[in-house]
This record gives C-alpha cells, sequence and structure tokens, in this order.
C-alpha cells in the first residue's frame, strides 16, 4: 500500500526538500503542500492523507492548532464517507518547545521528529507512524512528557479511574509502554509472545480509548501510573 502524506511548513525550502525526498521512495506519495496550519488544515481535509508533517510554528495558524482541528472528532460523529477521516500526525520540531510537543501529543499527534533529522530517519517516520504499530523515538517522547509532568503535576482523577478498567497484565503492559519499550522488549520482561503483547496493547488502547501508543503514554503520565524520574 502506498502511504499519502502532506507537508505542512512556512519554509518553501523544507517542504521541497521533504517533498523530493518522500516522493523518491516507491510507497509513499507526496500529495500536496501547505505554508501554513489553516492552509494545512483545509489541504488535510480535501487530500484525506494517511500522515500530515506539520511544522510546529507558523504564521496565520500555528502547528499545534492545525492538528487539533485535524485531529478533532468531526461534528456530531461524523460519518466514514465524509469527515470522519483523521490521518497521523508527524511534528516537525526542535527540542526548544518541549511544552509545545507535549501538548501536541495530548492533541493526538502520533510522535515528533526533529527538522535537522538524517534523510533516512524521515523515511522512517513516515512509515513508523502510518503503520501505527509504535511510537516514533520512545525514549525521547517519554522525557519530554516526563518533564512536563515534573513542571504541571497533573490532576490525578478521571484518568487514573479509567485505570480500573484494565486487568493486572494490561496495567503492567501499559506502564512498559508508557517507559519506551517496544513490543519485543515487553514480552522479553513479562515472558509472553510478542503477539501477545500486540493484543494487550490493542486491548488497552480500545478500553481506554486511546488512539495510538502515543496518547498511551501520555496517559500513564496523567493518571499517575508512571512519574517521572522512576
Amino acid at each position: 500500500m502506498t502511504t499519502r502524506v502532506i507537508i505542512v511548513d512556512d519554509q518553501a525550502m523544507v517542504r521541497a526538500g521533504f517533498a523530493a525526498l518522500l516522493a523518491a521512495q516507491s510507497d509513499i506519495d507526496v500529495v500536496g503542500e501547505a505554508p501554513d496550519g489553516a492552509q494545512g488544515v483545509e489541504l488535510s481535509r480535501r487530500t484525506r492523507p494517511d500522515v500530515v508533517l506539520m511544522d510546529v510554528r507558523m504564521p496565520e495558524m500555528d502547528g499545534l492548532e492545525a492538528a487539533r482541528r485535524i485531529l478533532a472528532p468531526p461534528p456530531g460523529g461524523g460519518d466514514t464517507a465524509s469527515g470522519d477521516h483523521r490521518p497521523r500526525v508527524l511534528m516537525l520540531t526542535t527540542f526548544d518547545v518541549d511544552d509545545y510537543v507535549y501538548e501536541a501529543l495530548r492533541a493526538g499527534a502520533s510522535g515528533f521528529l526533529l527538522k535537522d533529522a538524517p534523510p533516512a530517519d524521515l523515511i522512517a517516520a513516515v512509515r513508523v507512524v502510518a503503520s501505527g504499530d509504535a511510537l516514533l523515538a520512545p525514549s525521547v517522547t517519554r522525557r519530554l512528557i516526563a518533564d512536563f509532568a515534573r513542571q504541571r503535576p497533573a490532576t490525578r482523577g478521571r484518568p487514573a479511574l479509567r485505570l480500573k478498567a484494565l486487568t493486572e497484565r494490561e496495567t503492567e503492559v501499559l506502564t512498559l509502554v508508557a517507559r519506551g519499550r517496544s513490543n519485543a522488549e515487553i514480552a522479553s520482561a513479562l515472558v509472553l509472545a510478542e503477539q501477545t503483547v500486540k493484543t494487550h496493547v490493542s486491548r488497552v488502547l480500545t478500553k481506554l480509548d486511546l488512539r495510538d501508543r502515543a496518547q498511551a503514554v501520555v496517559f500513564a503520565y496523567e493518571s499517575g501510573l508512571v512519574t517521572p524520574g522512576e
């Protein structure tokens, strides 16, 4: 299957460079570009991509607000024929916007990529995010979330109550996901088959109504299941 991608960035040279690199891959199709968040939202709704590469800082509308609008559930529940298509959003950022990245993950972004990352990392990131099977750069994303949680302690309340829906094994799996472990590493730690771990992860996401592993990491910190510095 071909992964359809749009690129939203206010720098024309960045868009052109990313587009040329991705379009050269046989399994990736760049279907559009936009210079700001507002046009990115419109482009996403029109082209219905699988992945949106979204810059954080842009004029008119920044990447965070654009990500929120792209990933928000359609009014009234929507339907699969019209407004219910929600792509994966991969944020393009730098280390000096940690809080921003955290908020993007809370909004539903699937991960982030440093803008000066090697070309191979960009290609791999698009494929990983499109698959939905793994969180991009889990150890770094975990650090960002831990730093943010340390600065702004979450109110436990409702997120903590939702943990009661999980079995003991599912809670163990969620804890390890939040610590940046891959499915293979979780399988080794819990002495389980990797396919069994995948099943547990899927059940955790379903029970907690989470979109992907990125949101699972955020939830684990906000619920108090995992705390910074552990």
